[in-house]
């Protein structure tokens, strides 16, 4: 069945530094473009960064242009999220998500001093 695994979600100082990744199984990952979205307390749940099939283009939401930097590896089947100067505001459940279809259970990211 289809699986996705994030993991290194913690606590970081403001202007630290996180990488997430996302593993998946079950399905054609090479094929599938893939998403990290984040969901913060009493807010909705928003898209963070794209990043497509074979070629890898991406696209990022304002509030993390510059900051975030998305990328796949599709030999290890593997998503990444790497974030750095993090904010307060970043503070959120991280999700991982195929084509908006099947996701991850998410990983806590909490930015505070």
């Amino acid at each position: 069945q289809v699986q996705l695994v994030e993991s290194g979600g913690g606590l970081v100082q403001p202007g630290g530094s996180l990488r997430l990744s996302c593993a998946a199984s079950g399905f054609t990952f090479s094929r599938s473009p893939m998403s990290w979205y984040r969901q913060a307390p009493g807010k909705e749940r928003e898209l963070v960064a794209v990043i497509s099939t074979m070629y890898g283009s991406t696209s990022y939401a304002d509030s993390v242009k510059g900051r975030f930097t998305i990328s796949r590896d599709n030999a290890k089947s593997t998503v990444a999220l790497q974030m750095n100067s993090l904010k307060p505001e970043d503070t959120a459940v991280y999700y991982c998500t195929a084509r908006g279809i099947y996701w991850g259970q998410g990983t806590q990211v909490t930015v505070s001093s």
